[in-house]
This record gives C-alpha cells, sequence and structure tokens, in this order.
C-alpha cells in the first residue's frame, strides 16, 4: 500500500468534531459565543483554519506560534486574536511530563452576525476595524490580566448577560493600540471611498501579477499623479513604501509556497517575481528575519511534530 500523500495544507475544523470531551462547551450552553479551553497536548493542537474568530489567552507552556505566515514565540500572558480562514497552532516545547490541564482559554464567535447586526446597530461598528485587522491575526500586548477577567466573566454569564459581557471584551480589545499584526501585508486607512477602491485595485494588481515588472513611475501616470505624490498617498494607505510594499507581497506568497509545497527554493524565488536569488534571500531574511531554507524547516513543526 503506498503511503498516504505528505500533509502540507491546514486542515478545515469542522463542527461536528468539537467535543465537550476536548474542551468546548455543549450546544446548549452557547449561541453565537462559545468558550474553551484545553491542556496540552491535546488533538486540538494542530495546523488548522475555521470559520469563526478565535481569541487565546495562553495561560502555560511556551513555544511557537504559527499563525499564516508568522512564525513567533508565545509563553503564558499572551492574548491573539485570529480571523476567519487563518491558519494556526501553537506548539509548546516546554511540557512537563504528563502534559498541563490547561493551556488555552479561548473565545470563538462567527463573523457574518456581527456585520449584519452593525447594519442595524451603529455601536457595534466600532469593532468593525478591530475584526478587520484579526484577518492577519493580531497580538495584543499589556492585556492578559484585562483579558483573563474578561474571558472568566464571559465564562460565566449565559444569554444576553453573556453578550454584554463579550461586548465589554470586544469594546476593550477594540480601543488597545499596543498590537502588532501578524501576518501578511496590511492597508492602513485612507481618506475616503475612492482613494480606498483605488489602493485595493493596485494591491490587487501586484498579488495578481507578481512576475511582471511595476514601478510607481508607471502606477502614478495611469492615476494621473505626481510620482512623488503618488508615493505619498500610497505610503499612508499601506505604511510602506511601493519597492518595500511589493517586497513584502512578493515574500509573503513565498512564504505560501515554502510551507505548502516542496519546490525548490530556486524556483520559488523566481515564481514571486524575484529574478535575482541572492536578492530573494536577502529580502527574505530581512523581512523574515530568517532565510528561507530555515523558515521552510521551521514550518514543518506547525504540525506538532519534529521537523
Amino acid at each position: 500500500m503506498p503511503p498516504l500523500p505528505r500533509q502540507l495544507k491546514p486542515e478545515l475544523e469542522r463542527d461536528y468534531a468539537r467535543s465537550p470531551k476536548l474542551g468546548y462547551e455543549s450546544p446548549d450552553e452557547s449561541g453565537f459565543i462559545r468558550c474553551l479551553s484545553h491542556g496540552f497536548p491535546t488533538p486540538l493542537a494542530r495546523w488548522h483554519h475555521h470559520e469563526e474568530y478565535e481569541l487565546h489567552l495562553i495561560t502555560a507552556t511556551s513555544g511557537k506560534m504559527f499563525v499564516g505566515d508568522w512564525i513567533g514565540h508565545f509563553e503564558p500572558g499572551q492574548v491573539v486574536l485570529t480571523g476567519p480562514g487563518l491558519p494556526h497552532n501553537w506548539v509548546s516545547i516546554d511540557v512537563p511530563e504528563g502534559g498541563v490541564p490547561e493551556r488555552d482559554l479561548v473565545i470563538q464567535f462567527l463573523d457574518a452576525p456581527m456585520n449584519a447586526a452593525s447594519q442595524h446597530i451603529p455601536e457595534l461598528r466600532e469593532v468593525l476595524p478591530l475584526l478587520e485587522r484579526a484577518k492577519h491575526g493580531i497580538e495584543f500586548f499589556g492585556l492578559y490580566p484585562q483579558a483573563l477577567a474578561h474571558w472568566q466573566r464571559v465564562k460565566t454569564h449565559h444569554g444576553l448577560a453573556r453578550f454584554g459581557a463579550f461586548c465589554d471584551f470586544l469594546s476593550e480589545l477594540a480601543q488597545c493600540t499596543d498590537y502588532r499584526l501578524l501576518s501578511n501585508a496590511q492597508l492602513q486607512s485612507v481618506d475616503n471611498d475612492a482613494q480606498l477602491d483605488q489602493i485595493n485595485a493596485i494591491v490587487s494588481r501586484i498579488s495578481a501579477h507578481l512576475t511582471e515588472p511595476l514601478s510607481a513611475a508607471d502606477l502614478a501616470q495611469e492615476l494621473a499623479m505626481s510620482e512623488s505624490g503618488f508615493s505619498r498617498f500610497f505610503r499612508r494607505a499601506t505604511g510602506n513604501t511601493f519597492t518595500d510594499f511589493v517586497n513584502h507581497v512578493r515574500v509573503n506568497r513565498a512564504c505560501q509556497l515554502l510551507m505548502e509545497s516542496d519546490q525548490l527554493i530556486t524556483q520559488v524565488a523566481y515564481e514571486v517575481g524575484f529574478t535575482n536569488i541572492a536578492n530573494f534571500n536577502r529580502r527574505f531574511l530581512d523581512i523574515k528575519g530568517m532565510t528561507p531554507s530555515d523558515y521552510r524547516r521551521q514550518t514543518a513543526s506547525r504540525f506538532g511534530l519534529k521537523a
């Protein structure tokens, strides 16, 4: 019998697998907002994704976290919000014999009800920018004590009281300014809808045609802007110069290929638009803090197995 193909992509977590035996609340306990607590090791700790937002509070152990194309260290006191469809896993390293009974406190909630409710409840609209940022993963700093108190209030309440406690929690997260985005290049803000449409079109074009030469001068001319005016506009909208942004998009795409394919690193470099392998290695190191080969080696452990 031939061996099964090596797993490269995240597992889709389905609702029928969410057993109370694994730490989930039973269906009659939860509605739109679901609490979860689990230890480590656990079948829940694997490279996976799902349609819910997920707020993680790490209470024990340390190790590596994988969120999209981000690789980083975690330890007790970490607070992270991941968005729908964003693959993630926390792999504990310093686990005592027999494991730990509680490592992760989690809140799950769906996107569609929040967006639908915000159309009719203006007060909910203040959390929409937070939810948009969460599509890239957000790590919050200095919030753990408050987050733990919020989680416990949400967990111990039900019905409308739970929703009220949950809204208090989201409000504090939405007001937090000490955070970092974890995965992928992210747009900042622009002045109006027309500018948003322009910048989205540019970003979509960059993403769809990574191997094609595209200069700030060419785009400025197409938009009837001076090159300096375009550069200011682009930096305000993305937080990066045009060249840096293109390099970020190319490196992020390279991360995906390094994680989800067996292509040679030179092939990956050319596929994402770099014509010089030395330049690719240099830009990758600048952006990710490691070489492409180190990145591929480290991401192998995102499944919770040794590389």
